[in-house]
């Protein structure tokens, strides 16, 4: 979700509320994928790299995190919409940690579609602690891919199908780099804080005209999806 901080320089505003307007964008996002029918919404919140930063801008936006929960739960509740979060959480407010617990719990059981937020999160840095884990407690099996999908923060969620970027660049910039090994790109040049029904559509048209291949050759690949 990128986009925030251009969009609200544009516009001679805070950087902090370029990044209220994209709550506001990351609602209907989530609304939209939920009536879509997709299973489960990964959203690249905070990376281990915005820790950099100014210290202003992260307490804002560490601070619009506590709120956006608190906000958002009756809805989640309500729509039957599981809440995760995945990254290193031991430098997150301790009030934050203790929101996003009892929000994951509140939603636990909820199955109508899975919201993970990543927060605190890199790509390298869940590689990472994943093989430190695999060393730790699977040291003697051979490093089969599909087990090594169980130490990462992502275990038990499919790998991704859709990657979407906004904001102009096109660059993964340390998101999922393990799961989307296979995944589908799709870059918008529309800032985070403008996007709407229209353009997650159009990612969603974009991906259904292509042909998966996981290497395969084209006719591997229509006996496979046959």
């Amino acid at each position: 979700m990128d986009g925030n901080g251009r969009w609200a320089e544009a516009r001679r505003l805070s950087r902090s509320e370029g990044h209220r307007m994209g709550l506001r964008a990351t609602r209907r996002t989530v609304e939209f994928f939920a009536r879509s029918g997709v299973r489960v919404l990964t959203l690249f919140a905070f990376s281990s790299e915005n820790w950099q930063r100014p210290r202003a801008e992260v307490n804002a936006l560490l601070d619009l995190f506590v709120t956006a929960i608190e906000d958002e739960l009756p809805e989640l509740l309500e729509k039957g919409i599981r809440l995760r979060f995945i990254g290193l959480r031991d430098p997150l407010p301790e009030e934050l940690q203790r929101r996003m617990a009892v929000a994951e719990a509140e939603t636990a059981v909820n199955d109508t579609m899975t919201l993970v937020v990543a927060l605190g999160y890199g790509g390298r840095w869940d590689i990472l602690q994943a093989a430190v884990r695999w060393v730790r407690e699977s040291a003697s099996a051979e490093p089969e891919p599909d087990a090594f999908d169980g130490f990462l923060s992502t275990s038990g969620l499919p790998e991704v199908d859709l990657l979407i970027r906004t904001g102009g660049e096109q660059r993964i910039s340390n998101f999922l780099l393990w799961q989307a090994a296979y995944a589908e790109f799709c870059f918008l040049d529309v800032l985070w804080p403008d996007v709407g029904d229209r353009e997650l559509q159009d990612a969603l048209n974009c991906y259904m005209h292509r042909q998966r291949r996981f290497g395969r050759t084209a006719s591997q690949a229509e006996a496979r999806n046959a």
